[in-house]
């Protein structure tokens, strides 16, 4: 009985009602798997709730709670410790527990800070529990990560998988139609055509069938340091044009103008060694303070016909067009937005703009590509 806006509302509504029920699930097997190294948790997430509800506070009865709590916590400490704990446990498991006990110190200092100092009966009586309380909990996390996760230096990288059930939920989410092992296979098929086209280009550069001499040789293309703000300006102009001339989307001259570039931190290149944007387009780029070779590669990744790829992705059409758009039109489907919304719009009109030659050459073909590989392989190696 709904209108085309309304139907389509219900559906993502009950989609992502769906999910977070799914989610809920899965949150309590993984709280049963982490449930025996903090058998505690329960009864101490017991007083946020409180709080919560309002209730009054009996100080002599929480700090005899912290102090018994505080006591079981030791006690399973020396027994990890010894190796008396819990035996068969798995390293994702032990992490995410060490995790949860962090959250769990977080939620309880907003709890204690609440009461203390405001209720003297209160910081009387809960003061020292409430300090042992916390040394318990930290040294409870790292008994933890030393016995079941390993040294957090040199041992192995402990990621959070989501499991096969995870996944199946979210690409639900997504209302994405493929399994894992689907998607997989899509990536390596792309991945197989891109080496093709690799090649297509490096032997137009003179380099046979060596495309990966031709990529290195178009990364080296970089212009010189303070010349980068002048090839976004262009690469943006020039993405603007080219969609502009084919009438394919409406282009507000407001979005045209509003867009701004700042300069990314050295610090921030360290995790984000590209662009980053939308209505600001941050532009990765060597500082005077980098180490030689960092200003290299931070150059050789950011040469401009890698950026034929990432400035459109980033301005127009791509992200801060989209930005512009969702601010305006239907802003409380923001409740539904996903990565591959945000991502997917960029990334298609980056495919579009492929298919309708938008790269002038092979070396703009080589930079594009690099993109276009990096998902496939991002895909293989995600799922």
């Amino acid at each position: 009985a709904l209108n085309h806006e309304g139907r389509i509302d219900y559906v993502m509504l009950r989609n992502r009602i769906d999910f977070e029920l799914e989610m809920l699930d899965q949150e309590v097997v993984t709280v049963a798997e982490m449930e025996p190294l903090a058998p505690f948790a329960e009864g101490l997430g017991r007083l946020q709730e409180a709080r919560r509800d309002r209730l009054p506070v009996e100080p002599r009865a929480v700090a005899d709670t912290l102090d018994a709590v505080a006591d079981r916590i030791e006690a399973l400490t020396r027994a990890i410790r010894t190796g008396e704990g819990p035996a068969a446990v798995k390293a994702v498991s032990a992490e995410r527990a060490a995790q949860w006990i962090g959250q769990l110190r977080r939620t309880l200092r907003g709890w204690h800070d609440y009461h203390a100092g405001y209720d003297p009966l209160f910081t009387w009586w809960v003061e020292r529990p409430w300090e042992r309380l916390q040394t318990a909990l930290d040294t409870h996390a790292s008994a933890i990560r030393e016995r079941y996760v390993g040294d957090a230096e040199d041992g192995p990288v402990i990621g959070d998988p989501i499991g096969e059930e995870g996944l199946r939920a979210h690409l639900a989410h997504e209302m994405i139609p493929y399994t894992a092992e689907e998607l997989i296979a899509i990536a390596e098929r792309e991945f197989a055509w891109m080496e093709e086209a690799l090649v297509d280009a490096s032997r137009e550069m003179g380099y046979g069938d060596d495309w990966r001499a031709a990529q290195e040789a178009v990364k080296n293309l970089a212009v010189p340091p303070g010349e980068k703000p002048g090839v976004v300006r262009e690469l943006a102009r020039q993405s603007v044009e080219f969609i502009g001339a084919r009438d394919w989307i409406s282009l507000p001259p407001l979005a045209e103008e509003v867009w701004r570039m700042e300069m990314m931190s050295p610090e921030r290149q360290l995790v984000a060694p590209f662009f980053l944007g939308g209505e600001v387009i941050q532009i990765s780029y060597p500082t005077n303070t980098m180490e030689h070779d960092d200003k290299l590669m931070s150059m050789r990744g950011n040469n401009p016909h890698f950026n034929r790829a990432t400035v459109h992705h980033e301005l127009i059409p791509g992200h801060h067009l989209q930005g512009f758009m969702t601010s305006r039109f239907n802003d409380h489907r923001g409740l539904f937005n996903t990565p591959f919304w945000g991502e997917g719009w960029a990334l298609y009109w980056e495919m579009v703009l492929w298919e309708n030659d938008f790269p002038r050459g092979p070396e703009d073909r080589i930079g594009m590509l690099f993109w276009r590989m990096h998902r496939a392989a991002r895909i293989i190696f995600s799922l």
